[in-house]
């Protein structure tokens, strides 16, 4: 007798972590949930995640077998999403490319920079004119998220200025004057 009583306890256990983490639903002969108490069969159904310490947002009812039958479900229920957290939108290499716009400008030729927006109204701004490395900050104005200003300084002691209208968070347009003169049209992004 002992032995029967093991096996049935092996077998209900298996049973148990078989079926742990569903739930019995009734179904219909056709497998969709029915309404509770008009069951002809139970189905295990797995349980919706658990959720975290991240946020999570209910889904509608499920309505797959609206689609198929054409009417609405006697009995649906509900499914938990589970949305990965919003945090910061990460930093954005941009490039710039700044066109020459007068006489002194074009001696030079167009000039080709980077701008790494930050995604928090600041950016870090580098250039290579004549050889030198110039490199600053960009600021969007207060009062006016899409216009902005950036300066730069090189450790020769140029120094460039320049105004510009982001269109995008990765896209825009502007001016820029230097210190020798040279002004140019900036295009910043792809």
């Amino acid at each position: 007798m002992e032995s029967n009583a093991k096996r049935v306890l092996i077998v209900g256990s298996l049973a148990a972590v078989g079926l742990c983490g569903c739930v019995m639903v009734p179904v219909g002969a056709d497998g969709s949930p029915t309404n509770p108490g008009s069951a002809v069969a139970y189905a295990a159904y797995p349980l919706p995640p658990v959720p975290g310490p991240w946020p999570y947002y209910p889904a509608q009812a499920s309505t797959r077998t609206a689609r198929s039958t054409g009417t609405a479900p006697a009995y649906a229920s509900p499914s938990i999403e589970m949305a990965a957290p919003a945090g910061p939108a990460a930093p954005a290499a941009l490039q710039a490319r700044l066109y020459p716009s007068n006489d002194i400008a074009t001696q030079t030729g167009m000039l080709s920079g980077t701008v790494t927006n930050m995604m928090t109204g600041k950016g870090i701004f580098q250039l290579n004119y004549k050889g030198e490395i110039l490199s600053g900050e960009a600021t969007r104005v207060p009062g006016d998220d899409r216009r902005g200003v950036a300066h730069a300084y090189g450790q020769h002691g140029t120094y460039m200025s320049c105004d510009y209208r982001m269109t995008t968070q990765y896209q825009g347009t502007g001016t820029c004057s230097l210190s020798s003169g040279a002004q140019y049209q900036v295009h910043i992004g792809g």
